[in-house]
């Protein structure tokens, strides 16, 4: 790999730290402007003042913001991710099976989405301007449209209710038969299919149509050589840099994005636990799983970012 490529991928590898630092200062800054008190949260309204002032001292409420920052840091930084004001318990621990939930579930979604999106998409290039064409951009536009949380109800509504092939609501366990898993998050992982494979499709179609007014596109058509030949063999590789960053900010945002998925589902992954903690007013809780959201975030656009450079053939072949 030459220096060109190693020093554009080292500059990337920064950038995404710098930015997650910067991340990380926002998120603990919102959490620290949230209306309420703490300390009040966690007695109850009965507490007494001696009592409330006695917990903000045991939890380093009366610090300085700085130093309650770095301290917060210095935690992240060592595995450490604090203890859950609400339960007591580590959130490290209580994170970790949730984690691996989200993932599964942003997994299998990833699994049929971005093949078929893909797909799709050239199916939309091959056929272009046509009847294929323009069913597939309909009907991605019309998926487009429709926000998260009405597709996740209609697909309760008719796969739960009406005809009550899948579970309305996606309950997993450790321990829990693959099947029995897969058909538990059949419907929320179909959810959140739908919300991004539109947008990969036709983020897909728009490369490849790009590509497809290049000179050496007219050489390979004068050559004699089939549409489908033409896109698979010429277009499509020529075309990978913007649709691998299109794939991977859609796989940021099926891990990122499932907050509203898991509720309505009530799925036990990082959004619903987000969620359940920001009504007790848990701040660790929040800074952490914000943290982590955006570290998934930060780490695919850059696997986006150097597999784009990687895929350069300027720098891999520089005169």
């Amino acid at each position: 790999m030459s220096n060109p490529i190693l020093k554009l991928i080292a500059q990337r590898i920064a950038l995404g730290l710098l930015l997650l630092l910067a991340v990380s200062v926002l998120i603990f800054a919102g959490t620290q402007i949230l209306p309420g008190d703490v300390a009040q949260s966690i007695l109850g309204q009965s507490a007494t003042p001696q009592a409330l002032a006695n917990l903000r001292e045991s939890l380093g409420l009366n610090d300085p913001a700085y130093i309650r920052y770095f301290r917060w840091l210095g935690g992240v930084l060592t595995g450490d991710l604090g203890t859950a004001l609400s339960s007591r318990q580590d959130i490290a621990a209580s994170i970790g099976p949730r984690l691996w939930n989200t993932l599964f579930l942003a997994f299998w979604a990833a699994v049929v989405s971005v093949p078929l999106a893909i797909l799709l998409g050239l199916l939309a290039v091959r056929y272009r301007n046509g009847f294929i064409d323009k069913t597939i951009s309909g009907l991605a536009l019309a998926s487009t449209s429709l926000p998260e949380f009405f597709v996740g109800y209609l697909l309760v509504y008719f796969f739960a209710v009406k005809w009550q092939i899948f579970p309305g609501i996606s309950t997993v366990y450790d321990g829990m038969p693959f099947l029995e898993r897969m058909k538990a998050i059949a419907l929320p992982a179909t959810a959140l299919t739908l919300v991004v494979l539109a947008h990969m499709m036709r983020m897909t179609r728009a490369a490849i149509l790009n590509v497809m007014q290049s000179a050496y596109i007219e050489t390979a058509e004068l050559k004699g050589l089939s549409p489908f030949d033409i896109i698979r063999k010429h277009a499509f590789p020529n075309a990978i840099a913007p649709i691998i960053n299109v794939v991977m900010l859609n796989l940021a945002f099926l891990i990122v994005g499932v907050v509203v998925i898991e509720v309505i589902f009530v799925y036990p992954g990082m959004g619903q636990y987000l969620v359940d903690h920001v009504a007790k007013r848990d701040v660790p809780v929040v800074q952490a799983v914000g943290l982590i959201f955006a570290a998934v975030y930060v780490a695919l656009n850059m696997v986006a970012d150097i597999a784009a450079i990687i895929a350069n053939p300027r720098l891999r072949h520089p005169k």
